[in-house]
């Protein structure tokens, strides 16, 4: 268990330096904007890039892999939105909110990192497909079932093109499909090139840790929602519970692949989910106490589920 506590806490401490200092030595929540430039633009997709472009192409193909790991997190959405829905009467904007809290993990600022670390590099294809696939997801529901609230006249062509720009012109989304050509074509790229890919690449960790804990030092919690708990629930234990077994029967796939889905799986709400309730007004504050509370949740959790894959007490298929 120390050598599971030494790999994990660091990556909590980053999060907790970050939160600290914003806290002694506060800033306006602009100055954040450059850190969050550097890791969303540069340092995460120089990462992703580089693994991807040394990952062997026949690799990069597993379908049954992506929509079985899609597919779980399509339930837990739709389980927390199906409950929110009814239990509001209809209430589509929240309900779409407190479905992504329960189904959208951190795995752009805390995935690759964490579960690099953890399971080896040989991680980082699975972790580049997940997030990219899990993004297409996201970034298609939540405009269309905004849309269908408001109902503000937009047409479903018109919709959906913005759901395709978004998509398509995201850095990660980007450098993934980078990433693999260069794999296709077995591009090296000239050795200073790789130098400062491999010094952004180095970056990515770090300074989108630190840029979190910022993040949510500046967004205090003051209304914590009334369905916390099953948020909690379902984000820390159902997802990454559902996505192994759903894996483990859909395929027989290499041990650090499924291991770093339920990984990711089991990460606490991403941030981008207050951004998105900011940007439609919606479920605002609650939002962010969702971000922080299942962020604290998650040192345990996350904790004991990489005790358990790396003493060896959890199977690589639940089906072999």
């Amino acid at each position: 268990m120390i050598d599971v506590l030494a790999l994990v806490l660091p990556f909590f401490a980053l999060i907790l330096t970050g939160y600290a200092i914003a806290r002694v030595a506060p800033q306006p929540v602009e100055a954040l904007g450059w850190l969050n430039t550097l890791v969303v633009y540069v340092a995460l997709p120089a990462l992703f890039f580089q693994l991807l472009a040394r990952t062997p192409f026949e690799r990069l193909s597993e379908w049954s892999f992506i929509l079985g790991s899609v597919a779980s997190t399509f339930v837990v959405f739709l389980l927390m939105f199906g409950f929110s829905f009814v239990a509001s009467r209809g209430e589509i904007p929240e309900s779409t909110i407190k479905g992504l809290a329960s189904a959208y993990g951190n795995i752009g600022y805390m995935g690759p990192a964490l579960t690099i670390t953890a399971l080896g590099p040989e991680a980082a294809v699975p972790v580049a497909l997940i997030f990219c696939f899990e993004n297409v997801m996201h970034f298609t529901l939540v405009p269309l079932l905004m849309a269908v609230a408001v109902r503000d006249g937009s047409s479903p062509a018109k919709l959906a093109a913005i759901a395709a720009r978004r998509i398509a012109l995201h850095p990660f989304i980007i450098a993934t499909a980078l990433g693999v050509l260069a794999a296709y074509l077995r591009f090296d790229p000239p050795g200073p090139v790789e130098r400062y890919l491999s010094w952004f690449a180095g970056a990515a960790a770090p300074c989108a840790l630190f840029a979190m804990g910022v993040t949510l030092a500046l967004r205090p919690v003051r209304r914590v929602p009334r369905e916390m708990g099953l948020i909690v629930l379902l984000k820390l234990v159902l997802h990454p519970l559902l996505c192994y077994v759903t894996l483990s029967a859909i395929g027989d796939f290499p041990p650090n692949w499924l291991l770093a889905a339920v990984l990711l799986a089991a990460l606490p709400t991403a941030t981008s989910v207050f951004v998105v309730a900011q940007q439609y007004g919606v479920w605002v504050e609650r939002a962010s106490a969702s971000v922080l509370i299942t962020t604290l949740g998650s040192v345990p959790t996350i904790t004991g589920l990489i005790y358990l894959m790396r003493g060896g007490f959890l199977p690589p298929d639940l089906f072999p």
